[in-house]
Formats: structure tokens, sequence, C-alpha cells
């Protein structure tokens, strides 16, 4: 069918009563072809990362420094205040001692009284003295 519509008549008597039809580019030629790869960029560059990891390591840093500045003030104020009442704690403690060794020396004369010659409060060895700070109370000084 599409020989009558071409040629005007069906069939075709030789391959040289075909017409010449020669394959061209069309006008203004054929668009380029895109050969090089060119991958399409899907996030940051690598300086783009680097700086703002560089700025949340900066501001990490300067979180952790006013951490240690506020604790720094906090303890150089509670050494403060540990300086100034330590006097006054160690006053009670003194007067703790006076009155537990009055007791002692109450409960030495007590049972002492009937030997001859004993004296109390004195030592009965020669070693350096030592207060006794476990026999009447187990905190610490401060």
């Amino acid at each position: 069918m599409t020989e009558v519509v071409k040629r005007g008549f069906p069939g075709m008597k030789s391959v040289k009563d075909l017409p010449i039809v020669q394959d061209a580019p069309p006008p203004g030629g054929f668009p380029s072809i895109r050969i090089e790869r060119r991958l399409p960029s899907t996030g940051p560059t690598g300086i783009a990362i680097f700086a703002g990891l560089a700025a949340i390591m900066g501001y990490g840093f300067y979180q952790l420094n006013e951490q240690r500045q506020a604790k720094r003030f906090e303890a150089d104020e509670v050494h403060a205040v540990r300086s100034i009442v330590h006097p006054v704690l160690q006053a009670e403690w003194d007067l703790r001692y006076l009155e537990h060794m009055r007791k002692e020396r109450e409960e030495e004369a007590k049972v002492m009284k009937d030997v001859p010659g004993w004296k109390v409060g004195e030592s009965t060895s020669r070693h350096r003295w030592l207060p006794p700070l476990e026999s009447f109370d187990k905190r610490p000084l401060v």
C-alpha cells in the first residue's frame, strides 16, 4: 500500500526506481551530546561542613569554659566561707574536748579515789600526747 502512495503505481521494478533520499543534519546542526560526568550537588561543600563543625566545637568549648569558671567561682566561695567559719568550728571542738577531758578526770577521780598517791590527770606513760578524736565524736573538723 505504501508503494502506491510513494510511486503512484503498485510493485517495484528495480531498486534504481526508488528516489534518492540522503540523510542530512537538521539546519543548525544536531544538539551537542553531553559526555562528561556532572553529578548534581546534593549537599554542602567540604569547606561549609568544616566551618560548621568548627563553629559548633567553638561554641562547645565556650560553654565548657563558662561552666569551669562558674564551678571555680563556687569552689572559691565555699573555700572562703569555710576559712571564715573554721575558727568558730575549731573553738567548738576545743570546748567539746575540754568538756570531755573534764568528764574523764571526774570519772578517773571517782574510780581511783582509794589509790594512795594517785594524781588525777597525770600521764601514766611517757608517750607523746595525742587528743582522743575518736572517743567522743566521729565527725571531722571541717
